[in-house]
């Protein structure tokens, strides 16, 4: 019997409550639910008007992983779906712009992976991104000297980065722009990716050359591109841990020295939300955004 929940005056059908989907915990799918109900006041306005490309992960991150952009099937009715232009042809893709719908799409066990550009405006960046990724046995504490140096240089640009951590091994850099074409917005994030590598030639690199990334940071600056999607902040991840895409304060950033020291796992997601409240929000107010140079 599988219950029925209200949400919001929505009827859900919550599915397998007890079902254990990170096995080196013990973390169950109910708690997954309540991780998302939990956080959704913060998480909410970051996934809020950007189409939802579902990394799912039903049984767990040892079962089947598959990537879904179209509209699920079973989708119900009062979930917003919205027509987004695609090289191949135009698709329908899932909004989550409220708890039930949130609710809804948790239920299914997916990371939440949104593009840099809302709906209205599918080819117009309104965000910059720098994935941070390092080859090991570079860690994340690689990762935050180059979020540092691209800090200060962005900073020189007249725009504001944020950090959170991937959920997996690496970080995130996000700052709002003026919107811009994503072409340019790759663009930029590439040039400042090629400066990082010589700036800190030992540690950064800007190619995704495997052979070149042992004990390095790869600056990914291809997720700009307007079809490419990043992690949302507050998802957790398809890992051996409920871990999160967790935002950190630029302090944690540069005192962080061991790769444990920037690892959130989602009981730590309330306690930090109630300390510092979204991190992220800065992101979300219009008069934050920066034009590119």
């Amino acid at each position: 019997m599988t219950p029925i929940t209200e949400v919001e005056g929505r009827r859900l059908a919550l599915s397998n409550l007890e079902k254990v989907v990170y096995p080196a915990t013990g973390f169950t799918k109910g708690e997954v639910l309540h991780y998302y109900a939990t956080t959704a006041d913060a998480m909410l306005p970051h996934l809020r008007d950007r189409p939802l490309s579902f990394l799912r992960y039903p049984d767990g991150p040892d079962g089947q992983v598959f990537f879904a952009k179209n509209v699920p099937p079973g989708t119900p009715e009062w979930v917003t779906t919205a027509e987004v232009p695609r090289a191949e042809g135009p698709a329908r893709m899932v909004l989550i712009q409220d708890l039930p719908s949130l609710m809804w799409a948790a239920n299914l066990v997916t990371e939440f992976h949104t593009p840099q550009w809302r709906i209205d405006a599918p080819d117009e960046a309104d965000r910059l991104v720098f994935d941070l990724d390092p080859g090991a046995p570079a860690t994340v504490v690689e990762c935050c000297e180059v979020a540092l140096w691209l800090r200060e240089r962005l900073a020189a640009d007249g725009i504001e980065a944020y950090a959170k951590t991937s959920g997996s091994k690496g970080l995130h850099l996000l700052a709002a722009v003026e919107r811009t074409p994503s072409r340019r917005t790759t663009e930029y994030a590439r040039q400042l990716a090629v400066e990082a590598e010589k700036a800190l030639p030992r540690l950064a690199i800007h190619r995704m050359t495997r052979s070149l990334r042992p004990g390095k940071v790869f600056v990914d600056w291809s997720q700009n591109a307007a079809r490419k999607t990043t992690a949302a902040p507050y998802t957790l991840r398809a890992r051996a841990e409920p871990t999160v895409s967790a935002p950190v304060t630029w302090e944690e950033v540069a005192d962080c020295v061991s790769p444990g020291d920037l690892v959130f796992r989602a009981p730590d997601i309330g306690p930090r939300v109630q300390a510092y409240g979204d991190l992220l929000a800065p992101l979300l107010e219009p008069d934050r955004a920066a034009p590119l140079p």
